[in-house]
């Protein structure tokens, strides 16, 4: 057991590193200069964490946070701003921008259209000639995906990362005191908070970047904010409360047995669904942009909202009557 472990925990955290390498990667060529390798250096806390891990808690994860996923998202979030603000600036012409820089743009954009059709022949002639080199193979691997758009690889990498973060929470061993029953609550909850914010990224991003930078960088730093609930556990891994019969501890116990509840509140309303709708609301109103998909995960915002508003209502008010039904118990 020991041995699974301590495979997993390494595997685990390989996937964090080789994900954010090929991140920093693209960033490299995209922008033409070999100084944002040092991008890499962003993986030093990941690897110094692994060591310290692997030492002291044998690959064990702590109980309400995860160092690894937290130390992931630090090496790979800078990557994809910058993929992100790179993609806008090509977008957004200058009005004094010259007329083949415009051309060459354009035409990235038309050659962009076809890489689906020549990503299937390179692969099938990669796949047919068996007497090509092994390193003219890698070669040529690499020339073939830097082809692909930018928008192709920024929403791969979104795609990657939220689907890594679910896999690593689940290979990763487990932290003291969390059960098996409430590892699975977090990991489909991972699902329908990482679904929300793909849709926030891709959708809400490409509806604005043609229109305004700063408010690229308002998504960019909403979507930023979001990812921390990955790190994050106390919305399903509370503590237990007591069983002691003194007044004080009961009344402790009675705020513990709704502690999952205010954490999930405090999650929707502070951290995803209501930051989503206030952006989501901006660019409806104060940019004019509207469409399908966006109105109705506008709707689904704003439901969440007032559901747990609504939830928090009852949760307070379930807590009065244990108060006041003591206060007529005394003669």
């Amino acid at each position: 057991m020991g041995l699974c472990k301590f495979t997993c925990a390494i595997i685990t955290r390989g996937l964090f590193v080789l994900v954010s390498l090929a991140g920093v990667w693209r960033v490299t060529w995209v922008k033409k200069d070999p100084n944002y390798w040092l991008l890499t250096f962003l993986f030093l806390p990941l690897v110094l964490e692994m060591i310290i891990t692997l030492k002291r808690r044998r690959g064990e994860d702590y109980k309400w946070f995860s160092p690894p996923i937290f130390m992931f998202l630090i090496s790979i979030i800078p990557s994809i701003w910058l993929l992100e603000l790179h993609h806008q600036q090509l977008h957004h012409q200058p009005h004094n921008a010259s007329e083949t820089q415009v051309l060459h743009n354009r035409n990235k954009k038309l050659l962009c259209k076809n890489i689906d059709y020549e990503a299937f022949m390179m692969n099938d002639s990669l796949g047919n000639s068996s007497h090509l080199d092994y390193m003219k193979r890698i070669n040529e691997t690499l020339s073939f995906m830097s082809s692909f758009c930018s928008n192709v690889w920024i929403l791969a990498l979104h795609q990657i990362l939220l689907i890594l973060l679910i896999v690593g929470k689940w290979l990763l061993p487990l932290g003291g005191g969390v059960t098996r029953d409430e590892l699975s609550q977090l990991l489909l909850i991972f699902i329908g908070t990482a679904a929300d914010i793909l849709e926030f990224t891709s959708e809400t991003v490409s509806d604005i970047k043609e229109t305004s930078s700063q408010m690229v960088y308002i998504i960019l730093g909403v979507w930023t904010w979001s990812m921390l609930q990955f790190p994050l556990h106390l919305a399903v891994v509370a503590s237990k409360p007591d069983s002691d019969n003194e007044q004080g501890v009961q009344e402790t116990s009675l705020l513990a047995k709704h502690s999952r509840d205010v954490w999930s509140i405090v999650e929707a309303l502070f951290i995803q669904d209501g930051p989503f709708l206030v952006v989501r609301l901006i660019v409806m109103m104060y940019y004019k942009v509207f469409h399908q998909m966006l109105g109705f995960f506008a709707i689904k915002n704003f439901l969440v909202v007032i559901l747990n508003l609504y939830r928090l209502v009852v949760i307070c008010q379930d807590s009065r009557p244990s108060s006041s039904s003591r206060d007529t118990d005394l003669p």
